[in-house]
């Protein structure tokens, strides 16, 4: 793609591959290399950081991995934009220059700064926020770029903006190149979480692990081998007109196809529009098509004006939670149970936690042959605002009555002390209560402009799936009952509070451009969009009963976009579920059995 800007991503969060950032810049040609180091969780921990020392707030994995390879990326002239700054980003970059300068390298550094609203959080309404966060547009990393900047480090910017910046400082587009900022957005939402686009958490590893097997003249009889080999993080290269191939490194491990990198397009969205502070992408537009070995075309991309909002990200401190897991083995597990939970209930008395939620984990099965076989974990998650309530005062009963209580009693680890947990909100502020500021490396300040055109913000409808639901309901239809992982692939994660389900068609076999998709193929997914609805959801899903359920249909990607609103309580953080984030449930879904017609396996 002539013309085009090649970005590569080395990091998903806080906590990826240290060698990563190596590892891109050695194994081929880049001009950009980002990392998405932060998550709503992550600024939890940074907001934590900062109350020991308010110098840090940073990911402190960047400047060991800048510390690395600094000198190569100046020399490959490859250009670095990183959110590692966090809740600090100056503090960063003046971290960076120390580290630059004892490397003897003369690297121009420059910062984005001005999401941070922890100071003025009382007066807009965010009362107790330990992290107050806008999420800024990619036009100040541009503008950075633009600048003479060889690093780039951030606050809080939207994770597909550390590409949008780049894009627009390469290309020169504008703010109302809607169409082209778009393109870029959905790239840099597909190479954000790094491995996700090449194979890493992968419904359909099994089958991506015999075609790479193949491909390399092994045996596809053997065990697959997609984990045996690191898998490469993603590249975007980026043309004028947002067309996009996703690839990675020629030699690195996993796979870049279609269905790979539909996995990560339909994770942790909202509804059928995605929208970001420099644009609002139609996501029903969406497109993709393989076009060689590793390489995915992504096109057809419709942008729109933005909302005139920014989102907030608010964490305050809820409290303190603590978890104990008790073993139930053998034989009566229902009174068992029953018993143990009677028992620790009345010692606590007037001083049981706020909120309590138990768990029991799937019944041991019959005649067990092994000691897994025969237990089951009795799970107790306590929070409450008192950390001694939620500490000694709530672990000491189980202890107490460790001779006291059902045959075979016991805890799975030692009881463990408190530990604070946090609430994440959304919020939404006017653009005029945000200075998105650019520190050149040179010291000068520059103000980011506002765009001047905005969309309409209440987009809850777009996408909205039509779906009558008349072949939702399986009773009495005719046809094999399998597991729905045998028709459908899943990717799901959180967006605060809310669980996000996508679920999409298989691609691998079908012909490479959506309108040449075989029969097989176009029957399939008619019958995903006519049978996604928020009933089918809450019938394959129990615990979403009574929460409000969205379903947006993805026709050009054979996809459905689903939202269960509430499913995850507060948020991460302050969630009593097995699964806080909801990744598994994904998989969840795709082991429960569904009929349908012969014709469709």
């Amino acid at each position: 793609m002539s013309g085009s800007v090649r970005i590569g991503n080395c990091s998903g969060f806080y906590g990826d591959r240290l060698s990563a950032m190596r590892e891109m810049l050695e194994g081929g040609d880049l001009d950009v290399l980002t990392g998405d180091y932060l998550a709503e969780l992550t600024m939890l921990i940074l907001g934590k950081d900062t109350l020991k020392d308010p110098s840090l707030g940073y990911a402190r994995t960047f400047v060991r991995q800048c510390e690395d390879t600094l000198g190569l990326a100046l020399e490959k002239r490859v250009k670095i934009v990183a959110n590692a700054g966090g809740l600090n980003p100056a503090g960063l970059a003046d971290k960076l220059r120390e580290v630059a300068s004892g490397l003897g390298l003369d690297v121009a550094v420059a910062h984005v700064e001005g999401d941070d609203l922890r100071p003025r959080a009382a007066d807009l309404g965010f009362e107790g926020a330990l992290t107050a966060n806008a999420y800024l547009g990619g036009f100040g990393i541009a503008a950075a770029l633009r600048g003479g900047a060889d690093v780039v480090v951030t606050g809080r910017v939207t994770d597909a903006s550390l590409v949008v910046g780049p894009a627009v400082a390469h290309h020169g587009w504008t703010e109302t190149s809607y169409d082209e900022l778009a393109g870029a957005l959905v790239a840099g939402h597909v190479v954000e979480c790094g491995t996700h686009a090449t194979g890493g958490n992968f419904s359909g590893f099994l089958d991506l692990a015999r075609s790479t097997e193949q491909s390399r003249g092994g045996s596809a009889a053997r065990t697959p081998g997609l984990f045996g080999k690191s898998l490469g993080f993603p590249i975007a290269e980026i043309a004028a007109d947002g067309t996009t191939v996703i690839t990675k490194h020629e030699g690195t491990g996993g796979a870049v196809t279609v269905d790979t990198v539909t996995a990560q397009m339909v994770y942790e969205i909202q509804s059928g529009k995605y929208l970001n502070p420099d644009v609002t992408v139609d996501l029903t537009s969406v497109r993709l098509a393989q076009v060689g070995e590793d390489r995915v075309e992504i096109f057809g991309v419709r942008g729109e004006a933005p909302p005139e909002t920014l989102k907030v990200c608010v964490n305050t401190l809820g409290g303190f939670r603590n978890t104990m897991e008790f073993l139930i083995t053998g034989l009566d597990v229902t009174e068992k149970v029953a018993g143990v939970k009677e028992q620790v209930t009345a010692q606590w008395g007037d001083n049981a936690p706020a909120q309590v939620e138990w768990t029991l984990g799937p019944a041991p099965v019959e005649d067990p042959a092994t000691m897994g076989e025969a237990a089951t974990v009795l799970r107790c998650v306590a929070l409450d605002p008192d950390a001694k309530v939620a500490g000694k005062g709530f672990t000491a009963p189980a202890v107490e009555i460790a001779l006291a209580s059902y045959p075979g009693c016991t805890l799975t680890s030692p009881p463990g002390h408190a530990s604070p947990y946090a609430i994440y909100q959304p919020y939404y502020v006017s653009r005029d209560e945000v200075v998105h500021t650019v520190v050149h490396a040179d010291g000068r300040r520059e103000v980011v402009t506002d765009p001047t055109v905005f969309g309409d913000a209440d987009v809850a409808d777009a996408g909205r799936s039509t779906a009558t639901g008349t072949t939702s309901d399986s009773s009495g239809q005719s046809g094999s009952t399998v597991p729905l992982g045998r028709l459908v692939h899943a990717r799901s994660g959180d967006k605060g509070g809310n669980a996000n389900l996508g679920l999409w068609i298989p691609r691998d076999g079908v012909a490479d451009t959506p309108d040449a998709a075989d029969d097989k193929y176009e029957a399939r997914v008619e019958w995903l969009l006519a049978t996604v609805t928020p009933e089918w959801v809450e019938r394959l899903v129990p615990e979403a009963a009574g929460l409000d359920i969205d379903v947006y249909a993805l026709p050009h990607m054979g996809a459905v976009n689903v939202v269960v609103h509430g499913l995850l309580g507060a948020g991460v953080a302050a969630s009593t579920r097995t699964d806080p984030q909801a990744k598994a449930l994904g998989e969840w879904v795709r082991a429960r059995h569904v009929t349908v017609e012969e014709g469709l396996l």
